[in-house]
């Protein structure tokens, strides 16, 4: 591997439209393309490969390859190419990578077919907004389209905190402070701290990693601040669920409370084929957080929120997952069995075909 060849197979990755790169050792290079994993016809790489990959990735931010690297997060940028999320990780003793995409174009909610309740959500003028699913199911993606909504019509101070910087935004009419943690500052907690002091109206946080940064968000939401962030949960529910399991048993009561008071709104995704087999498109539950259902979070009735959600739909756009995947499958863009194989229900085919 030399760095030409590495060159080439960033720019393939661009002018096909993959979303990841995996780089293993006695692998050839691997593509993801449109939720499928491809293996080029490249030869094998060797250990040798792998560092030298991780070491380019590296000296980008100024750094040498530790050797005893077990993990590390970073972003490489190919001139007049684009932009990666790298995860550089060591497997069986060898250093290996995966390369996400990341693209120069932001899309609107329209281009990424993205609910248009979106930039209600985002109008808020304070609380807390999060963005759920598993990981490689366009969190980050649908959070930038909602900063860029913000930056393409309301006059705010923006302030990010990114592990690493993924999007680069370019104030518009708003004013857009991007941080990475790891380069502009220690951790997302006192990244937060600070943010507070830099007349923030957005605060966007990567992700909740840990107690502290979601004290941290939850207080900024508190004090008159709208903040988005993700975490790693499957719907509504579970993501209240998790926050609240983080913090000690005692105070878990106050944090029901406190989340109540705060939360905006969840949105919780999920990437389905199409049907063509060609494209990849959201599905999505979208929870407004009503009067209903912050009393729900207050009471910790969790397991009635999917109901009033459902209810919610014609009045307040939301909508749940189920919702959605009928509303697809109707609409003839997914199959059925790529409808079931998201769903936790089981009688989807059932109100697919009759309800």
């Amino acid at each position: 591997m030399d760095i030409a060849t590495f060159t080439q197979i960033l720019e393939i990755a661009f002018e096909k439209k993959v979303s990841d790169i995996h780089f293993e050792v006695d692998n050839p290079p691997i593509f993801r393309a449109r939720g499928h994993l491809i293996r080029s016809k490249l030869s094998a790489l060797t250990v040798k490969d792998t560092e030298f990959i991780a070491s380019i990735v590296m000296e980008q931010q100024n750094r040498k390859l530790p050797e005893d690297i077990r993990e590390f997060d970073t972003s490489y940028t190919l001139s007049n190419v684009g932009r990666f999320r790298v995860s550089i990780f060591r497997q069986r003793g060898n250093i290996g990578l995966v390369m996400r995409v990341i693209p120069h174009h932001i899309g609107t909610f329209e281009e990424l077919n993205l609910p248009l309740v979106l930039g209600n959500i985002s109008k808020a003028p304070n609380g807390l907004v999060l963005v759920c699913g598993p990981t490689g199911n366009g969190k980050s993606t649908t959070l930038a389209s909602m900063i860029r909504y913000i930056n393409d019509n309301m006059n705010y101070n923006i302030v990010t905190i990114e592990d690493p910087i993924e999007f680069i935004f370019h104030s518009n009419k708003s004013c857009i402070i991007q941080r990475e943690v790891g380069i502009d500052t220690d951790n997302f907690s006192g990244a937060l701290r600070s943010a507070m002091r830099m007349d923030p109206d957005v605060i966007m946080v990567g992700e909740m990693r840990d107690l502290e940064t979601i004290d941290a968000c939850i207080k900024a939401a508190e004090t008159g601040h709208l903040v988005l962030t993700t975490l790693h949960t499957n719907n509504a529910a579970s993501t209240i669920n998790r926050i609240v399991g983080y913090f000690p048993p005692q105070t878990q009561e106050n944090v029901r409370h406190r989340l109540a008071d705060s939360i905006v709104a969840t949105v919780s995704l999920r990437l389905v084929r199409g049907k063509s087999g060609d494209n990849i498109l959201p599905a999505l539950e979208v929870m407004y957080a009503t009067s209903t259902i912050k009393s729900c979070i207050r009471d910790g009735h969790l397991e009635e929120i999917e109901g009033h959600i459902e209810k919610g739909r014609d009045e307040y756009h939301m909508q749940t997952m189920d919702q959605h995947l009928i509303q697809l499958c109707r609409q003839d863009v997914i199959t059925l069995e790529e409808a079931k194989r998201i769903s936790r229900s089981t009688d989807l085919e059932r109100k697919v075909l009759y309800s």
